[in-house]
């Protein structure tokens, strides 16, 4: 049967978190997560529905991919499918073609798990490398050092607390309290925690969402920032040593985040939390 492409409708995103947790395993590559919907919903079930493309064979979803930006797409493809010729074709076509709603016209960019026959596909139409992020990750089957700090999991009550570290922590955050209460409302943050960390006088100074994908699989750290005025204290570390543990306590069989290969600061401070660079990962992009 013929594949079929689709906006995913708000009543559809209930199934593609549950494929999403479904293919979020320890022997396939590093692809879209269910936290990455999870953190896309504090935009609203609406918003996260339109930026939701579905691909289905016969009835059943082999690919999903989530729209970060109009020209930007980040995707999870089936395990038993990541090399099949026909869906390959298919996705590559798709993303090619503004008509198709994927992506827009001119300077776009496609990731999709390194070894995906796709990429193969769109290297040869012409598609470059973008520059390479660093995925790093940690084992949770053995123990998990104590972080050495207090440690809260936010609720509604203290919401105001995590999105105003967020908002110190990057530069543009527009992650508000409306937004924290949208994300808690999506169907991912069922297996989600928000922690913030505080130093010794009580004061906010890193906060961290961590998404499991369910018992057994990887947990993901999506996003985790310092206060700007509190950085160069080892608070991040004492943060990624934090989410490590919320994510064992979830059953996550490890933890993993990606940064970018030039950010050697990030990738120090998720080292001295002993988790271990993996090899690159790539985007690809195609000019206008």
């Amino acid at each position: 049967m013929a594949i079929e492409l689709s906006t995913a409708g708000t009543d559809e995103l209930g199934d593609v978190v549950a494929v999403l947790r479904e293919w979020t395993r320890e022997d396939v590559p590093l692809q879209l997560h269910p936290g990455d919907l999870g953190w896309f919903w504090r935009f609203g079930g609406e918003r996260t529905a339109a930026a939701t493309r579905v691909w289905r064979r016969d009835g059943e979803i082999v690919a999903v991919g989530m729209l970060d930006e109009p020209d930007w797409v980040r995707m999870a493809i089936a395990p038993d499918a990541q090399r099949d010729e026909e869906l390959a074709e298919r996705i590559a076509a798709d993303v090619a073609d503004p008509a198709t709603g994927v992506l827009i016209e001119g300077k776009v960019y496609v990731e999709t798990p390194m070894g995906a026959l796709v990429q193969d596909l769109l290297f040869k139409d012409g598609w470059n490398a973008d520059a390479p992020w660093v995925p790093v990750c940690r084992d949770l089957t053995g123990p998990v050092p104590d972080p050495g700090a207090r440690v809260d999991v936010i609720g509604a009550e203290e919401a105001h607390e995590r999105t105003a570290v967020q908002r110190a922590s990057f530069t543009g955050s527009t992650f508000t309290n409306e937004r924290w209460f949208a994300m808690s409302d999506g169907l991912p943050y069922a297996d989600a925690r928000c922690l913030v960390l505080r130093n010794d006088i009580g004061e906010s100074v890193a906060a961290a969402t961590v998404w499991s994908a369910g018992a057994g699989r990887p947990g993901y750290i999506e996003p985790m920032g310092v206060h700007s005025l509190h950085r160069g204290r080892g608070y991040g570390t004492a943060m990624v040593l934090a989410c490590a543990r919320a994510l064992q306590e979830l059953g996550s069989s490890s933890i993993y985040t990606v940064t970018p290969a030039t950010n050697v600061g990030a990738v120090a401070t998720y080292q001295a939390a002993g988790l271990e660079p993996l090899e690159e990962i790539r985007a690809q992009y195609r000019e206008a």
